[in-house]
């Protein structure tokens, strides 16, 4: 897909600004989530990934059915 180049600085900038925001937030639940002992569950290539408060990271859910 040929993608059409935008000559507006500003919206190259919010961009930027809004991709900081997210990835602050991400930063801030990943903390908290290891504060409070709770698995981060993140997927990469479409497989489900656990990484336990302890850094370990696997495939199998760690939370009860």
């Amino acid at each position: 897909m040929k993608m059409k180049k935008l000559d507006n600085l500003e919206i190259y900038q919010k961009g930027f600004e809004i991709e900081n925001i997210g990835n602050t937030a991400i930063n801030n639940a990943i903390s908290r989530n290891k504060e409070m002992g709770v698995p981060t569950v993140f997927s990469i290539n479409g497989t489900i990934l656990y990484e336990l408060p302890e850094g370990k990271i696997q495939t199998k859910s760690p939370f009860k059915k």
